[in-house]
């Protein structure tokens, strides 16, 4: 990185900004409190309040949101008549699947190969670092140009959409002239990228009930009509045989226009097996950003240890449905509903249940926001040009702040290129990464400022 005031403070701030993401990772801040203590969250949402006050913000609050966790928010003003640019981050994690897959335990930071190892350290405990690191980088450098606000959500993973509520019922809380999401990442290690599309997403859960109770399968299997084996059917029509998602009358061949996915790229990057093909059609950019992807997240049914020589009276599964820019979410269940319905065999009863959605995204990439940061990345990046890529997951957040404050200016960065393997086992973060990017931002923010 070229010799800069902010860049030479920032990476001098890098020892303090891993002790900080250590202490956050200890936090189990998974907002399912049914798999993890509530107290692991609050003692999170309790360490950014905190932090936020530490570094001159007021009116912090840990805001009660209607699906029962909290997100944390500060507000720190700027020069008289400043723009406004709020910060965006989330504390709460994903589960850590199974812990004994890890290298190192999930909840505490490691450092490893050059990477620090943790659940969160990329998604997005990170983030929120970053955001901290920007500002106490300008602080440092003639101060910070801009008002900022900070909200860090504390159930972004659960897509249980509180935040999203809170603001709807709160609309001045959020209101900024510019907003930078940091729960994205650069396309590849090293590549300045910012994201333009996000994929909106719902959770449909789908019950088969065929018997009053279970019945042997020697003695009835053959007539009995098998619940798990309906199920199976059903979940089999959400894909073509090359593996693409089907949905009746949801459209599945839009192509995508920019940034090109080598598949051999994608095929390293997702850790395919040898031999095992990609599914679907159309490029792999087509595929992830531009297409809907149906995925079954989870069945319940008896495990093959302990399992018993019946046909099952009941089964149930969680289906994901990823939405792409232009298609409307709420639309894409229904059709996702009646697809499961339509496709039940045998007269059997079947119920869904949607319990999660978010529309998908579209930034505008022309305006003056983006032309500051791809100056700033010019600058953090020696030697490369900002990319501007798709996303296939999903920020249900980005949304609703386009529809309450359609003036603003939004902007996705972040640290989750495809080495830190967020949501995997062994998720990480890489601190050159961080360090590249906190004084994109900060520099962002002068230059915005200035703009």
């Amino acid at each position: 990185m070229s010799s800069n005031p902010v860049a030479e403070t920032v990476a001098s701030l890098m020892p303090a900004a891993k002790a900080d993401l250590t202490e956050l990772v200890a936090f189990k801040s998974v907002a399912d409190f049914g798999q993890y203590p509530r107290v692991e969250s609050e003692g999170a949402a309790n360490w950014i309040a905190d932090a936020l006050r530490a570094e001159g913000f007021q009116d912090v609050a840990l805001l009660d949101t209607p699906d029962g966790t909290q997100s944390v928010y500060g507000f720190l003003p700027g020069p008289e008549g400043a723009r406004t640019v709020l910060l965006y981050a989330h504390y709460d994690v994903q589960p850590p699947l199974d812990e004994a897959a890890w290298t190192t335990p999930p909840f505490e930071l490691t450092e490893r190969d050059g990477r620090w190892y943790g659940r969160g350290t990329a998604d997005c405990k990170g983030g929120l670092v970053m955001h901290l690191l920007a500002l106490r980088a300008l602080k440092a450098n003639g101060g910070v140009p801009v008002s900022v606000k900070v909200i860090v959500e504390g159930s972004e993973e659960q897509g249980t959409g509180g935040l999203e509520r809170y603001a709807e019922e709160h609309p001045d809380l959020l209101t900024a002239d510019t907003i930078v999401i940091g729960d994205v990442g650069n396309f590849r290690l090293g590549l300045p990228t910012v994201t333009s599309t996000l994929r909106g997403m719902t959770l449909v859960r789908v019950r088969i009930d065929t018997l009053e109770g279970n019945l042997h399968s020697g003695q009835f299997g053959g007539a009995a009509p098998d619940a798990l084996g309906a199920l199976i059917r059903v979940l089999d029509s959400l894909r073509a045989k090359d593996g693409s998602t089907t949905v009746d009358g949801l459209t599945g061949d839009a192509r995508w226009e920019g940034l090109r996915y080598d598949e051999e790229a994608f095929r390293q990057d997702a850790k395919v097996l040898d031999g095992v093909e990609l599914i679907g059609s159309g490029s792999v950019a087509d595929r992830i950003w531009a297409r809907p992807a149906v995925t079954v997240l989870g069945i319940d049914c008896p495990p093959v240890v302990g399992a018993t020589p019946s046909v099952q009276a009941g089964a149930r599964a969680l289906v994901s449905l990823r939405v792409p820019p232009g298609t409307d979410a709420v639309e894409a269940t229904k059709l996702l509903q009646a697809h499961l319905e339509a496709h039940t065999p045998w007269g059997a009863r079947v119920s869904t249940e949607q319990i999660g959605q978010g529309q998908p995204f579209r930034a505008d990439t022309s305006s003056p926001a983006y032309t500051a940061m791809a100056e700033a990345m010019a600058v953090a990046y020696p030697g490369e040009e900002m990319q501007s890529a798709g996303q296939g997951g999903s920020i249900p957040l980005c949304n609703t702040l386009a529809s309450l404050y359609p003036s603003a200016e939004i902007l996705l960065i972040g640290l989750s290129e495809p080495e830190a393997q967020i949501h995997a086992v062994n998720e990480s973060v890489s601190p050159d990464e961080l360090e590249r990017l906190s004084v994109t931002e900060a520099l962002f923010l002068q230059k915005y400022a200035a703009s």
